[in-house]
């Protein structure tokens, strides 16, 4: 397993880590790929590709990303580099920061919109 991973990593391809409906994570996640939940998170996510959060889906912290994608629910600041989508049915709860926000019909943004430049991207390192 270890040396299927090595080859991806070296192909350039992101990693890919998914918390299943029904698992609960406490604590943060941090990775250079992309996170995608369809569970519950307690704790911050940082991924350097992308955050999915899927219908049903929880995160209670705060998200780091070049782009997040919001299905299900987010109480926390979202702090994403280039993009964030929040679907049909989907909230957060929280500060958002990026240069690109699309909010489709029936989702909902309950905090503070700062659209961000190229020059003034989001930290993702910030702690």
């Amino acid at each position: 397993m270890a040396n299927g991973s090595d080859r991806s990593a070296s192909r350039g391809e992101a990693a890919l880590t998914i918390i299943a409906p029904g698992t609960r994570v406490v604590g943060e996640i941090e990775t250079s790929g992309v996170v995608k939940i369809e569970g519950v998170v307690s704790g911050a996510v940082r991924a350097e590709r992308q955050v999915l959060v899927a219908r049903g889906g929880v995160v209670e912290g705060d998200i780091y990303s070049a782009e997040a994608v919001v299905g299900g629910r987010v109480e926390g600041a979202v702090h994403a580099v280039d993009r964030v989508e929040v679907q049909t049915g989907a909230s957060v709860k929280g500060d958002v920061s990026t240069r690109s926000l699309i909010v489709q019909e029936g989702g909902e943004v309950n905090g503070l919109i700062n659209m961000t430049s190229a020059n003034t991207s989001p930290n993702l390192a910030e702690k």
